[in-house]
């Protein structure tokens, strides 16, 4: 340019979304997506990959691409799996970076640029970011207070381990996702963990990620998940995977040590924790729950894998 300054390339980023018979929450996605605040730095398009072999979702993706409000390629995956589901999005994707979202949440309209933002600020592989939850006015007490939906949060920049990466909200770089390299294993499809068992291979090879607390993302949390039955299976099968991992070597054996005290106490408090209000009594109820699954699992008896 005339004066001198270097005019920088605009970043491409595609926005992938797996989705499983969820019509309405899809649609408010889109919506969501399609308020999205983009500046000269970056573009993006979305890609919708369906789940259900009916293809229940594809007149919703399809009547918004007509609209023209932003680039959208709809697939469908008929094998019920979400990591061949992901890994078929990712396929499609033709950015530079590579941002997941659930189809049960909405992002702020800075929610992609912010992401961005920071991407290129602290120049790493990949930006995570809070999702909190959205109850309906009618959702229970306890469930509120309980926090049981709450997740970890950090400064804008922290540095992310292992424990806090998940793929409910974040932006990558596409140099993840090489032609040569396992994506999400299918063998999780069922089971649920494939996003752990994907960042662990990312920070075993090195990978550096950052958290954005201003690019938020709310999840609609519906009436299937107000009850304690959801919790108390939710806990046991994010457990189960944990035993599982502890059995074949990829998490250390202290971890069973420490679930097996855990499991006694619960098991001990558990009595007296029935005078307590329900959203405390949750909480021995659910830790209950999860070391039971890690200390089963990792003695080889699964007893709950699969999701709903």
């Amino acid at each position: 340019m005339p004066d001198g300054t270097t005019l920088q390339r605009a970043d491409d980023i595609s926005v992938c979304v797996c989705t499983f018979k969820r019509p309405e929450l899809l649609a408010k996605l889109l919506d969501g997506l399609a308020e999205q605040v983009v500046d000269e730095s970056f573009r993006f398009d979305v890609v919708v990959v369906d789940n259900d072999r009916e293809r229940s979702s594809e007149a919703l993706v399809r009547s918004f691409a007509a609209r023209g409000q932003m680039a959208l390629t709809y697939d469908c995956e008929p094998e019920r799996n979400i990591s061949l589901t992901r890994n078929r999005a990712i396929r499609h994707a033709k950015g530079n970076l590579v941002a997941f979202i659930d189809d049960d949440e909405c992002p702020v309209p800075e929610w992609l640029s912010q992401l961005h933002r920071t991407i290129r600020r602290f120049n790493v592989d990949g930006v995570l970011a809070p999702v909190l939850p959205h109850f309906p006015p009618d959702a229970p007490e306890w469930l509120k207070r309980g926090r049981v939906f709450d997740r970890k949060r950090h400064p804008t920049g922290t540095r992310i381990g292992a424990g806090d990466a998940r793929t409910g909200n974040v932006l990558l770089d596409r140099s993840l996702f090489a032609a040569d390299q396992p994506w999400f294993d299918p063998a999780f499809g069922r089971t649920g963990g494939e996003d752990s068992d994907f960042f662990a291979r990312q920070f075993k090879n090195g990978g550096v990620f950052v958290w954005c607390d201003e690019a938020v993302a709310y999840e609609t949390v519906p009436p299937e998940r107000w009850t304690a039955a959801f919790h108390i299976r939710r806990l046991w099968r994010s457990g189960t995977i944990s035993g599982e991992w502890i059995r074949d070597g990829r998490l250390p054996s202290s971890l069973l040590v420490r679930n097996v005290f855990e499991l006694g106490a619960c098991a001990v408090a558990t009595p007296a924790s029935l005078a307590l209000p329900k959203h405390l009594r949750m909480r021995v109820v659910q830790k209950l729950a999860y070391c039971a699954g890690v200390v089963t699992a990792s003695l080889g008896f699964s007893m709950l894998r699969h999701r709903d």
